[in-house]
Parts: structure tokens; C-alpha cells; sequence
């Protein structure tokens, strides 16, 4: 694909050709989309705001315990994500090629191996190409790169392939408990932060005609199969905001990533549950939907999804087979005296997977049983100032670049 490529020089003298052929100019293109932003005070004052959020996270997770990780922006592995995106970039170095960063789950996952350590967090290079909208329409909310606060905590269960499929019973009370801190840790990391930016930016979200609202918790709940049958399959988000009376609410058990959670998935036999028989009760997975709150009228805008995470897949043999039904890999790993016999056919994964499957001198896994999630930092920041001012995420950004923004992106 990259020999088939243009130089960007090119691609510029194109575009600015096309500008002219429209009977305008480069210069005022410039001034138009970007400088007039750059100097607009209504980013001026979401970049307040953007520092405010940022910061107030760092701070609780610290505090929290919790390590700051390196970023990562290149692997042999990233995120293979659910949802359709135009390809995954790769970078060449050494001879050799690199995926760039979906997001850091899987390094997340190796970086809390050791036993003491209570969970990572690390503002984290995001770089998805997403596709267009079909109808040419600015969508909002997409940026093909962006920051997420990435997070994973440790549970420390322990619980092994046999008591996995011999005791489900103690395996979902210990499940619903994590699932429970999980969402509690999450709440008090938001209402932290929307407590320093109530404290600290009023007269910026009073500039943006928004309000903050510090939650309290629990948030509100909405399991995603009784909202979808309710709202319908695109309007369950937007269904629920309207219902909550809340900036903040949950929508829980969405079918999605294979990483996350869905308890049981193996049967002690080697079979598993068919997908027909899924319920939101089985996939141990939160989004975090956020609103805003029109300063002049208190009423609510749209809503947007601000943060996903899980209880995460942890046993070698689920792991395997939700990677290979998600078509991640196509073959199970095999394993000879520390040789993978088939690693030409496991693409990337191969040392990953290799990693996952060690054990301690006790015959015990090493890979940590976590929960965790991605928070968009321009989302987020999207989410809660919408409203008369801001009207898309590139008006909260310095260089987002939205897929339906412009057909070439020059800076």
C-alpha cells in the first residue's frame, strides 16, 4: 500500500490547486480552519479545562498507588478493536514491521506482572484510522489519533483453570464483587476530576455556555440488552441519557472486545457457550457515557461514551479461544520444550501469548488476573463542553484530525 502512495508534497500542491480551482487560496484556508481556532478564545478555554482533567487524573491514580507507565507507540501486537477501521498503520524499522498503537491493553496486561504491583496508568498515543462517514457528514465525536488515560488494576483472585469451569458459583460472587470495585474506582476517579475542574475552571465552562455537575455515586445503570430492546440498537445510549437525570451513567454487558470479560465462555469439557446464549449478565465489561449540561437552560445535550473497560479475560484457554472465535489468530499456540512450533502462523502474537501461558515455580499463572479502561481525553472533553460554542471535537482539539474534517490534514 505505501508504494502506491503519493509524496505528501504532491498530495499538498494538489490541494491547494483544488482550493484555488474553487476561486479561493491556501492562505486563507489556513487562516480559515486553523489559525482563527489556534487563536480562538473558546479553545483557549477547553485547553484550561483539558489540563484541569488531565492533571486531576494523574493525581488520583498516584495517589491511588498506582504506576505510570512508559507509552508505547509501536509493537508487533496492538488492539485488534471490534469496530471496522480503514487498516492498522505499521511502521518499518530495521527490516522489519511494527503496528502502531490501537491502544496499550496488551501492554497494560505484562506491565502489571509483578505480584506487587497495584496497577498501572499511562496517557497513551492512540492511533485509529477510522472510516468516513458514508455520507460525508461531520460525525463529532471520531479523531484518527488522540490520548486516552489507559488503567489497569490487579484483582489478585487467583483462580484457576479448575475452579473456573468445577465452581461457577464462587467464581460469579467473585466476579460480581470486582465488577462492583471496578465501577466504584471509576466513579471516584471521575467525581475527582469533575470536583478540581468545578473548583478551577469556572469561568471557562461559563465562557463555553456549559455547566459541571460533580456526580455522586453509585451512577446510574443501564444493562445494554434492556436498552437496546427498549431504545432500539443505534438510540440505547441517547434512550438511557435521556432516563438517567444524571451528566454520567453506565451501560453495562456490551458484546464486544476479546479481552473482555465473558463469564462462562469455556466448559469444563472443552466446548463452548454458544453466542445466542450471551446475556449483558455474562460480559463483565462498562462503558462510562457522558452529557452536557446547557449553562442557560439546565437541560442536557448529547451523549457520548467517554470511557470502556472490563473485568479482563485472565486464564490462558479462554484467552486462546476468544482470540481465535474473534478471528485475532487462527490456530491455537503449539508448544514444544519452549519452542512454538507454529509462530509463523500466529502473526504478532506469538511472544504475547508465550508470555501469557508462564508459570511460577508453584506450576501457577503468572499473568495477573485486572480489571481496567481507556479514558478519551478528547472525548471527554468533546462530551462535557458541547453546547453553543463547541460543536465538534475539533473544536477542543489544537490538531485533531476528525476523518470527516478535510480531505487532507496539513498540520
Amino acid at each position: 500500500m505505501a508504494g502506491a502512495e503519493q509524496p505528501i508534497s504532491q498530495s499538498i500542491y494538489n490541494f491547494q490547486a483544488a482550493i484555488k480551482q474553487s476561486g479561493d487560496n491556501l492562505e486563507n484556508f489556513i487562516n480559515e480552519q486553523y489559525i482563527s481556532k489556534w487563536r480562538s478564545d473558546a479553545l483557549y478555554h477547553a485547553q484550561a479545562i483539558r489540563t484541569t482533567f488531565v492533571n486531576s487524573m494523574h493525581n488520583f491514580l498516584s495517589d491511588y498507588g498506582l504506576f505510570n507507565l512508559e507509552r508505547v507507540s509501536m509493537s508487533p501486537v496492538t488492539d485488534p478493536l471490534a469496530h471496522d477501521v480503514e487498516h492498522t498503520p505499521s511502521i518499518s524499522y530495521k527490516g522489519n514491521d511494527y503496528k502502531t498503537t490501537h491502544s496499550m491493553i496488551y501492554s497494560k496486561f505484562l506491565a502489571c506482572l509483578h505480584p506487587k504491583t497495584k496497577g498501572v496508568f499511562v496517557d497513551s498515543p492512540n492511533i485509529r484510522l477510522e472510516i468516513e462517514s458514508p455520507t460525508g457528514k461531520q460525525r463529532g465525536k471520531y479523531l484518527i489519533d488522540f490520548s486516552q488515560m489507559d488503567i489497569e488494576l490487579r484483582r489478585n483472585r487467583n483462580v484457576n483453570m479448575e475452579e473456573y469451569v468445577g465452581n461457577p458459583n464462587k467464581v460469579k460472587e467473585i466476579l460480581r464483587e470486582d465488577y462492583e470495585k471496578a465501577l466504584l474506582f471509576f466513579e471516584k476517579l471521575i467525581i475527582h476530576a469533575m470536583s478540581a475542574i468545578a473548583d478551577k475552571n469556572e469561568e471557562d465552562l461559563k465562557a463555553l455556555g456549559v455547566a459541571i455537575e460533580v456526580p455522586k455515586t453509585p451512577f446510574p445503570r443501564f444493562r445494554k440488552d434492556d436498552a437496546e430492546v427498549k431504545y432500539g440498537a443505534s438510540q440505547y445510549e441517547a434512550g438511557a441519557g435521556s432516563k438517567s437525570k444524571s451528566q454520567f451513567f453506565w451501560i453495562t454487558g456490551l458484546m464486544r472486545e476479546n479481552y473482555d470479560l465473558i463469564y462462562p465462555y469455556v466448559k469444563s469439557d472443552g466446548s463452548k457457550i454458544p453466542i445466542a446464549d450471551f446475556s449483558s449478565d455474562m460480559i463483565y465489561n462498562y462503558d462510562l457515557c457522558a452529557q452536557s449540561i446547557q449553562r442557560d437552560t439546565g437541560k442536557y445535550g448529547d451523549v457520548y461514551e467517554v470511557l470502556s473497560g472490563a473485568i479482563r479475560e485472565w486464564l490462558y484457554e479462554p484467552i486462546i479461544q476468544r482470540l481465535i472465535d474473534n478471528k485475532v489468530i487462527p490456530v491455537e499456540p503449539i508448544v514444544n520444550k519452549g519452542i512454538m512450533e507454529n509462530i509463523n502462523e500466529l502473526g504478532g502474537y506469538g511472544p504475547f501469548l508465550m508470555a501469557v501461558r508462564q508459570e511460577d515455580e508453584n506450576g501457577n499463572s503468572v499473568f495477573p488476573d485486572t480489571f481496567g479502561g481507556g479514558i478519551g481525553i478528547e472525548r471527554t472533553l468533546f462530551a462535557l463542553t458541547k453546547g453553543k460554542v463547541i460543536k465538534k471535537v475539533d473544536d477542543v482539539t489544537c490538531f485533531g484530525k476528525n476523518p470527516d474534517s478535510h480531505p487532507l490534514y496539513l498540520f
